[in-house]
């Protein structure tokens, strides 16, 4: 079968494109042709905050990546979409996480079927439908994007009831498990093998015996840093590594390390981490610690499950589907309170080799063959 993967790629960087990257390997394993159409521009300077949107991590070997979209240019998604119909594919499958983005793809997907000669199914593989910074306009561009999908992949259960809600009325009866399909997110087992803790340590330099708690991931209002460093006020003995290059302004944590003089227990790294640096900040934690205040899924979670972390994740969105409490780690209120709570019983009470063990067993639910399936419905 011939698939168009349409999906932020090389040389964007993110977890997006990444686990795009790591679908399209898991498709053509499975012996399908695939090529992913990215993005020429992704996001106006206003949506992305953080100082740039590419990577130099190299090209992943063995795709076909084709740079064409343009997320601002109507006339570009005119072109797109005739090029898209000369793909002749039979599977389009539409990565979808920001609102903004469905004028564009919405326009790209219906170009594409009034010129294409062959018809194919279009699968929304969507992270969010409804975004966690609100603003004006999401529910219409949402819908416009909706509504040019066959079916659907969602990864939290709470985004496909989302889904059903800007489908026509009409539809809303029918939406069933056949066309609003769950599969959970994959492990990101892309980031290399483990290194030992001591050798993490070592090289973020870290002391070997510290408890150590991770928060990974670009900084943004909702998810919950704050709520972090308002824990470990609460529990002296723990250190943090702070790990992600902030899409606001850092000062109102900094200034939260200074309230609690933390500054000698809070490690910081601001910068983007690249590819090849990620299993150390992992290897180098005890526990993966996810505070957000609201969320749908988090690919952070699969990068602690592929380097067998124990994490702390709040009761939001689908956290709690890919993380069963005293198992795999803990499900706590979006509360500084309960977080610290839950560090404390873990390191105070010796926890770590029984949620390893917990980890270990999880981590067999989050397969790409099972996302795959999913998305190939009855192909």
């Amino acid at each position: 079968m011939k698939i168009v993967l349409i999906s932020p790629a090389h040389p964007l960087r993110g977890g997006i494109a990444a686990s795009s990257e790591r679908l399209a390997q898991a498709l053509q394993e499975q012996g399908h042709e695939v090529v992913l159409y990215s993005f020429r521009v992704q996001y106006p300077s206003f949506l992305f905050p953080g100082k740039s949107q590419y990577t130099d991590d190299p090209a992943p070997a063995g795709l076909r990546i084709e740079t064409k979209l343009n997320s601002v240019n109507p006339l570009n998604w005119l072109f797109s979409g005739i090029a898209l119909a000369r793909e002749k594919a039979d599977l389009v499958i539409v990565r979808f996480w920001l609102p903004f983005m469905g004028p564009c793809l919405g326009t790209v997907l219906r170009v594409a079927r009034f010129w294409s000669r062959k018809k194919f199914r279009v699968n929304g593989l969507v992270d969010n439908i409804v975004p966690h910074e609100k603003r004006p306009g999401d529910r219409a561009f949402a819908r416009y994007f909706v509504r040019a999908c066959n079916d659907f992949v969602v990864m939290s259960r709470s985004v496909g009831q989302e889904i059903i809600g800007f489908l026509p009325a009409a539809k809303r009866p029918l939406a069933t498990e056949r066309n609003v399909r769950f599969a959970p997110h994959p492990i990101y087992d892309s980031y290399g093998k483990p290194v030992g803790r001591d050798t993490a340590r070592h090289e973020l330099g870290l002391a070997a015996d510290a408890r150590v708690v991770l928060f990974f991931g670009f900084i943004r209002a909702y998810k919950g840093l704050d709520l972090l460093l308002h824990a470990l006020a609460q529990t002296p003995s723990i250190q943090a590594i702070i790990a992600g290059e902030p899409y606001e302004d850092w000062s109102r944590y900094q200034s939260i390390i200074e309230q609690h003089q933390l500054g000698d227990r809070v490690h910081v790294f601001t910068d983007f981490i690249p590819a090849d640096r990620v299993r150390y900040y992992f290897c180098a934690a005890d526990l993966v610690v996810q505070p957000y205040k609201t969320a749908t899924q988090s690919g952070i979670s699969q990068i602690a499950y592929h380097f067998e972390k124990p994490m702390i994740v709040t009761d939001v969105g689908g956290l709690p589907e890919i993380v069963t409490h005293g198992v795999s780690g803990y499900v706590v209120a979006p509360d500084a309170a309960a977080i610290a709570a839950a560090m404390h019983d873990f390191f105070e009470k010796q926890r770590a080799a029984s949620m390893l063990e917990g980890v270990r067993q999880e981590k067999k639910r989050f397969s790409w063959d099972n996302l795959v399936q999913a998305i190939l419905g009855e192909y």
